[in-house]
């Protein structure tokens, strides 16, 4: 007998007499933020802005102006675009487009060389101000979005965002390569020095895309 079978076995011969184990109780709440919309989405950009994100507020229409002018503030001149990508968020963006696909997937020196990347998400948590994306249309593989220093991520609203992570939970596909992304890249040392952009974009910029608030643009910004 091996040390490891003798240690299983005087586990088992410990606990032979131990009572079963409870189930565990699974009355404790799925979000604790009430059920208004309004509510919810004031949430995820206070708390996308807390994590230094950038936030804008954007109807429909307004989308391919907001995206070329964070671009022109940035001095954006090249841009990585994910299959599937809606053309017209892009219709009025000057900078250089690199299409990535399955079939011409776009090199690391490429990557490297762009200077931002654009896409949609899966689903946006507002209690955790995170951004979810499933490589799925408009997303793109995990690497368009850690390799090049800028991001814009689209947030189609109210569709695309829930309260709380056991809400979104089962409304990911867990098969997929799933990216969590609360603000831009950043990490801290041992004297809590915080350094941007290490191990993804230093700069994450998310645009709510839905009707606009009162009749009106939010264009505001999040803390950086």
């Amino acid at each position: 007998m091996s040390a490891r079978d003798q240690i299983l076995a005087r586990i088992r011969a410990a606990v032979a007499d131990a009572p079963d184990v409870p189930e565990p109780a699974r009355d404790y709440l799925a979000t604790h933020t009430v059920p208004d919309p309004a509510a919810l989405l004031d949430l995820l950009r206070r708390n996308l802005a807390d994590y230094r994100a950038h936030v804008h507020r954007v109807a429909g229409e307004e989308l391919p102006a907001l995206i070329a002018g964070v671009f022109a503030g940035h001095g954006v001149r090249s841009l990585a675009v994910p299959p599937g990508l809606p053309a017209a968020w892009l219709a009025d963006t000057r900078a250089e487009l690199r299409h990535d696909s399955a079939a011409a997937p776009l090199t690391p020196r490429v990557l490297d060389s762009v200077d931002a990347v654009v896409t949609g998400c899966a689903l946006a948590v507002a209690e955790t101000g995170t951004i979810v994306l499933d490589g799925s249309e408009g997303q793109g593989r995990r690497a368009l979005t850690l390799v090049p220093d800028l991001h814009v991520c689209v947030v189609r609203v109210p569709g695309q965002v829930v309260a709380s992570l056991p809400q979104a939970l089962p409304r990911l596909d867990p098969a997929r390569p799933l990216t969590w992304i609360s603000g831009p890249s950043a990490t801290s040392d041992i004297e809590l020095d915080r350094v941007e952009g290490v191990h993804g974009p230093r700069t994450l910029h998310v645009v709510l895309l839905g009707e606009p608030e009162g009749g009106g643009r939010d264009g505001g910004h999040g803390g950086r």
